[in-house]
């Protein structure tokens, strides 16, 4: 099993931006990869970003395209998430996931949420 701890979200200003990190521990190593995922309230989950651990192949929402960027750091068994150009529709709980591939249906195991608000 492995466990997921996101954190660095906040409250920013429309076109700022932020950096989210999510801390894996336990079985990572069982993994194929990481993404994140968020929600709005009353919406659904929506997929944002994936990452391998192996390679870093990267997969994206067409919604953050040329905004946001995923990485990852395999010794600090760290995922990152970088926005920048935020919008207010960014604003959503933002969740860390582990999975066995890049699509968003491949995703299994979750972290608790931190929370992004964007104002206007």
């Amino acid at each position: 099993q492995v466990q997921l701890v996101a954190s660095g979200g906040g409250l920013v200003q429309a076109g700022g931006s932020l950096r989210l990190s999510c801390a894996a521990s336990g079985r990572t190593f069982s993994y194929y990869a990481m993404g994140w995922f968020r929600q709005a309230p009353g919406k659904e989950r929506e997929f944002v970003a994936a990452i391998t651990w192996i390679g870093g192949n990267t997969n994206y929402a067409d919604s953050v395209k040329g905004r946001f960027t995923i990485s990852r750091d395999n010794a600090k068994n760290t995922l990152y998430l970088q926005m920048n150009s935020l919008k207010p529709e960014d604003t959503a709980v933002y969740f860390c996931a582990a999975g066995w591939g890049l699509q968003p249906s491949r995703f299994n195991s979750w972290g608790q949420g931190t929370q992004v608000t964007v104002s206007s």
